[in-house]
């Protein structure tokens, strides 16, 4: 799977052999963990009411069943399960800068593992999955084609919608639509893209971001948090190695994939390596706290490492957290 390039008639064969492995290593990987009662894709609260139990710490007080509690005298919380037909919206930030790596893969390689993944979890039992893809610019006619831009033509709105759909073989033609789906130059408007969930509203669901997040961290944290005020939220940070450091490889000439601009770096300097490093440190951390402070559950996929496992480790800690009573 790596270095796949997303978009382009060249390499839609390529891009379907990669789809179709990645959902075999989902299915077998993934199907274990959803043996026994119906979860959602966040194993959290659910808005159904369920029994009673008693109250043990760590328990969301928000909860707490009080005609119960005062005929037993005990303090109960009341259970809630999942909702039997769930909708979940993926936005899908595919700008320059994920078309990007330097290890086992490129970042836009893990966007479509993310979203497959979540596809695969999502979809049983009439549940519904829909997205909105941005791109560095251009928008799709229909899923996988594009209008190309023309001096005598304005560019048009950067967002492919595909609207929710219940069945594995619409959710099939989801993920095609998002692996054919060609990365423009420029930088996607992350935080407009993530408010397209917010509109038109919709009942209570999961929304899952998967993105890079590194736009500046106000243009997109107010979007994020208005999104789990109604919804359960899943951020998927999208991260390569050399974002967070620098190897010691003498003159790098580096390219900004969304500006074009050139830059030569001396990362022989050992100041220099040390100064980008706490900055990469302090970015990632205000994207933390920004999530963190929006409620969203967040994980962090690296193109250095295995995904799969990654997810499946993130998949069994919320199942773990929900059956302690806990929503994170």
């Amino acid at each position: 799977m790596a270095g796949t390039a997303l978009g382009g008639e060249a390499g839609t064969a390529r891009a379907e052999a990669v789809l179709s492995r990645l959902q075999l290593l989902v299915t077998r990987k993934l199907d274990g963990l959803l043996q026994g009662d119906y979860a959602g894709l966040l194993p959290g609260p659910g808005s159904e009411a369920g029994e009673s139990r008693e109250y043990r710490p760590g328990d969301d007080v928000r909860r707490m069943d009080w005609p119960v509690t005062a005929r037993t005298t005990l303090p109960h919380v009341r259970r809630t399960v999942a909702d039997r037909e769930l909708e979940t919206w993926m936005a899908i930030d595919l700008s320059a800068s994920l078309d990007f790596g330097t290890a086992k893969y490129l970042k836009s390689d893990l966007v479509l593992a993310a979203a497959t993944a979540m596809a695969h979890l999502t979809v049983r039992g009439g549940n519904r999955i829909g997205a909105v893809v941005g791109t560095g610019s251009g928008v799709a006619k229909s899923p996988g084609r594009f209008r190309r831009r023309t001096p005598e033509a304005p560019p048009a709105a950067p967002v492919i919608r595909l609207p929710a759909r219940p069945g594995r073989k619409e959710a099939q033609g989801l993920l095609r639509a998002i692996a054919g789906t060609e990365i423009r130059p420029g930088r996607t408007d992350l935080g407009a893209l993530i408010d397209l969930l917010n509109r038109p509203p919709r009942r209570r669901g999961v929304a899952v971001v998967i993105s890079d997040f590194m736009a500046p961290v106000d243009g997109w944290s107010r979007p994020v948090r208005k999104l789990g005020v109604r919804h359960d939220v899943l951020a998927i940070e999208v991260v390569d190695p050399r974002e967070l450091e620098l190897p010691d490889v003498g003159v790098l000439a580096l390219a900004d994939p969304e500006t074009g601009e050139l830059h030569e770096v001396q990362t022989a300097d050992a100041k220099l390596r040390h100064r980008y490093a706490e900055a990469a440190a302090e970015q990632r951390g205000a994207i933390a706290a920004a999530l963190r402070a929006a409620g969203a559950a967040h994980l962090r996929l690296r193109t250095d490492t295995d995904w799969l496992l990654d997810i499946v480790r993130f998949v069994a800690a919320q199942r773990h957290a929900r059956t302690r009573g806990t929503t994170r």
